[in-house]
């Protein structure tokens, strides 16, 4: 930077010299209101030369540096000695003028050079730090410029001096003439003769001027109306560089580039357009000169977008809608990534035989205490930690018989499991379906006898029933182990773990944590304040916060996850247990969890699954004309349900146990079906069909309380799932009624029929068997075929009316609300009782 000492005020002219740099200074502005503001500007230094004989422009102040200043130039020949000019003037005098012009001269182009060069140094620094390049260049053509000038301008004061010396000598000459006193002039008058000094050029403000419009406007060549060049600014060089590079860009276009493009059996035209890396505007005006005429929405078929792929220049790769969904049968680890894992063992057995209680006594904690009925109705999955530190996963299933998908959905994602009996009670119908749902997945099996305490336990009973399903323990001669255990009592519980242990060693369970992870939804709900939540359990790899998964049709982002004791943890390994939260829907449960690699992937993937549910669900097979007249003519009355549970085992369970209890006469429709609060869109689909709500551990919010007393919707709350089937059962059977039961009394056939009154007629009838009554019901058939129902409304004997009339006699009827009788007919008198139906 230069000095700041030697600038000039503000307004004024700077002193003469080759000096020319631009300087900067501030300029008070004053507003209203008593506002001031401070503004730099530059200032620009005019550049003038001096004329020989004036006086020499001071010289700058800023020091030279020692190694950069020029060496003196050689001093010019000394002139011969002159004779003086006049008599008044001697020779020396005029020598010694000569002498002093002559270094002045010499002095004054020094200083211009030297000044000359200090500006082309400055000027190199400032460019140094602000210029591109292009500017540097530039600068370096200024400075060269400015170097020839200085010379050529030190060249001309020596020949002006040179030429001074020559009319000095000639002035110094003898002269013949006497001088007069008029001829005598000042010493230092220049002769009249001498040359001038060349001036140099003024810069010209015509049109033809480019200059002018170069640089900004500042103060001093606003005052001065100088239009000298300057340095153009950063700001300048940064729009001069992006408009060469937008004309390069308008100049060379890129590269079209084409592409592979997958497209499906069928595909939108957006999104055919965005594979492509095209506008949808344009495939849509290439489809209407095909003669297409769609919108960017429609849908496509795969003929069609290899036409519009064609037409572009891409190429086709035809894949199948399966193609989405992640193949994971084919992805095995590698025998070197494998490490060992804890095993995973699923508690199973009848409803009451004690599986919560002895898993109580394992972790040390109570759970069936927080059970409704003390019946476990939720699939829960917690991990223990052994004497030994290894560490084992359990999974507690429910029982009770409506619970059949949850023990089958436990035997699958198992690796060993313990059937518990209890010891007074023997092999029940879901002992009996727990083994057979453990020989369907093929996994080994561990009896625990539990309730050896009771005094009317008998554990050999036990095992001798399990002969009877082809399980033959080891005190048996079989190789399945049995443990006798007492969960309250908490006896042999060392033993048990001490056969899991022994029987997870003989598995060698491994697993590669070192992977993106898998695992099985084991339970899943909808919460209130931390919405779908997941409990899954790990099969391989390792889940970490922040991945993005697929759990059948739901796609998220695990935000958090939660392990058994209600502690967050960062990351999961294989057979570890944790709630995820952080999906966009409640999946089912049983369903897989697979991590992709991006948030796009796992939409793909989960709006395929739904897509193809959504199929199963509304796609029916064909029906027949005559099945369609036989469903229309079927007398069945359905009875509409609406149904809302915590949990997504629990919503299974109950549609399931509901369904069953449908008969030819009456069946369960079970509108809806979900988890989480009964809603306002629940009530207004059962206030349309007349169903009741049933809450299976959840309430309604307050709109959906509101719109039920409007709508006059039943609410139906339980927490125990055989109370809810029973309430079914009975609703159910009141539907249909009373049962009514008819039961013959007589028969008799019709001899002749009499008139009786205007209208009516009369049957003379003879009693073939049984007896009939005044005021029962009859049922007149002709052929065998039933011509009507009606009641005999008058009995008569000869001409007295009687009560009733025996088999073997005569007899009048008179029939109410019809006159088809003719001899021949039968008559059946029956009576009818009412009970109450039973499903």
């Amino acid at each position: 930077m230069t000095d700041q000492t030697d600038k000039p005020k503000l307004g004024t002219r700077p002193p003469l010299g080759l000096k020319r740099t631009v300087e900067t200074g501030k300029v008070k502005q004053s507003f209203s209101h008593g506002r001031s503001n401070t503004v730099v500007v530059e200032v620009k230094k005019r550049r003038i030369l001096g004329k020989p004989g004036e006086a020499a422009p001071e010289a700058p102040k800023t020091p030279v540096p020692a190694a950069e200043a020029p060496k003196p130039a050689a001093p010019a020949p000394k002139p011969a000695a002159a004779a003086p000019a006049a008599p008044k003037r001697s020779a020396a005098d005029d020598i010694a003028a000569r002498k002093e012009l002559q270094e002045r001269l010499l002095r004054e182009a020094e200083e211009a050079r030297m000044t000359s060069l200090e500006e082309a140094r400055r000027r190199d620094d400032r460019i140094k730090v602000e210029a591109t390049e292009d500017e540097k260049r530039r600068a370096e053509e200024n400075r060269k410029a400015e170097e020839e000038a200085a010379e050529r301008a030190q060249q001309e004061a020596a020949e002006a001096a040179q030429r001074a010396a020559e009319e000095a000598e000639r002035a110094a000459a003898p002269e013949p003439a006497q001088p007069s006193a008029a001829d005598e002039r000042p010493r230092h008058h220049t002769p009249a003769h001498a040359p001038k000094r060349h001036e140099p050029a003024r810069p010209t403000r015509g049109r033809g001027d480019d200059r002018r419009h170069s640089g900004k406007l500042t103060v001093t060549r606003a005052l001065s109306g100088e239009d000298d060049s300057r340095a153009r600014s950063l700001a300048a060089l940064r729009r001069a560089r992006e408009k060469e590079k937008r004309h390069h860009q308008e100049v060379g276009p890129s590269a079209k580039q084409y592409r592979d493009v997958d497209v499906p059996e069928a595909i939108t035209v957006q999104e055919l357009a965005k594979r492509m890396g095209e506008r949808g505007a344009d495939l849509v005006k290439a489809l209407f000169k095909m003669g297409t005429p769609v919108t960017i929405t429609e849908t496509i078929d795969q003929d069609t977008a290899e036409l519009l792929i064609t037409e572009f220049g891409h190429r086709i790769n035809r894949v199948s809608e399966s193609d989405v969904d992640i193949q994971a049968e084919t992805d095995v680890d590698a025998e070197d990534t494998l490490k060992v894992r804890p095993p995973v063992v699923t508690i199973m057995g009848h409803v009451d035989h004690g599986k919560t209680s002895l898993l109580d006594a394992i972790r040390g904690a109570s759970v069936v205490s927080g059970e409704a009925g003390g019946i476990t109705q939720h699939m829960g999955a917690y991990q223990v930690s052994l004497p030994d530190k290894s560490k084992v996963t359990f999974l507690d299933t429910p029982g009770h018989e409506a619970f059949t998908e949850m023990r089958a959905r436990g035997a699958n994602v198992t690796d060993i499991v313990v059937l518990v009996v209890a010891a007074d009670d023997g092999l029940k119908p879901q002992t009996i379906e727990a083994i057979n749902h453990t020989k369907a997945a093929g996994v080994p099996m561990i009896v625990a006898i539990n309730k050896i305490d009771k005094p009317d336990a008998k554990p050999q009973k036990v095992r001798e029933e399990l002969l009877q399903h082809e399980i033959i323990v080891e005190d048996m001669g079989g190789d399945v182990q049995d443990v006798e255990v007492s969960a309250l009592k908490k006896t042999n519980l060392d033993k048990l773990l001490e056969a899991i242990t022994l029987q997870a060693e003989i598995l060698e369970l491994k697993a590669n944590p070192d992977r993106a992870a898998e695992g099985a939804v084991v339970e899943a709900k909808l919460d209130k304040g931390r919405g779908p939540l997941a409990t899954v359990l790990i099969q391989r790899g390792t889940l970490r916060v922040g991945d993005v998964i697929v759990v059948g049709a739901a796609s998220g982002k695990v935000r958090a996850m939660i392990d058994d004791h209600g502690r967050q943890v960062k990351e999961a390994g294989p057979s570890f247990p944790v709630e995820v939260l952080g999906l966009g829907a409640v999946p089912s449960a049983g369903d897989q969890l697979t991590v992709v690699e991006n948030e796009a992937r796992a939409r793909e993937v989960a709006a395929y699954r739904q897509g193809v549910l959504d199929k199963k669900r509304t796609t029916s097979a064909p029906v027949s004309l005559e099945n369609m007249f036989a469903d229309r003519a079927s007398t069945t009355i359905e009875f509409p349900l609406v149904i809302k549970a915590d949990v997504q085992g629990s919503v299974e369970a109950i549609v399931s146990a509901v369904n069953k209890i449908s008969t030819d006469e009456i069946r369960v429709r079970v509108l809806q079906s979900g988890v989480g609060a009964i809603t306002e869109s629940d009530v207004t689909l059962a206030a349309s069909t007349g169903a009741p709500i049933i809450g299976f551990n959840v309430r309604p919010n307050a709109k959906a309380r509101e719109a039920a007393q409007r709508n006059k919707v039943e609410f139906r709350y339980y927490d125990v799932i055989y109370h809810l089937t029973d309430w079914v059962r009975g609703a159910m059977a009141g539907e249909l009624g009373p049962e009514i039961i008819e039961n013959v009394v007589g028969r008799a056939r019709v001899q002749e029929v009499f008139p009786a009154g205007k209208r009516d007629k009369a049957a003379g009838l003879l009693v073939l068997e049984g007896v009939i009554r005044k005021g029962l019901h009859a049922r007149l058939t002709r052929e065998d075929v039933i011509v009507s129902k009606t009641t005999i409304s008058s009995l008569r004997r000869f001409k007295d009316d009687v009560a009733e009339v025996n088999s073997g006699m005569e007899c009048g009827v008179l029939l109410a609300d019809t006159n088809d009788i003719k001899p021949g007919d039968n008559l059946e008198v029956f009576e009818v009782e009412e009970r109450e139906r039973t499903l």
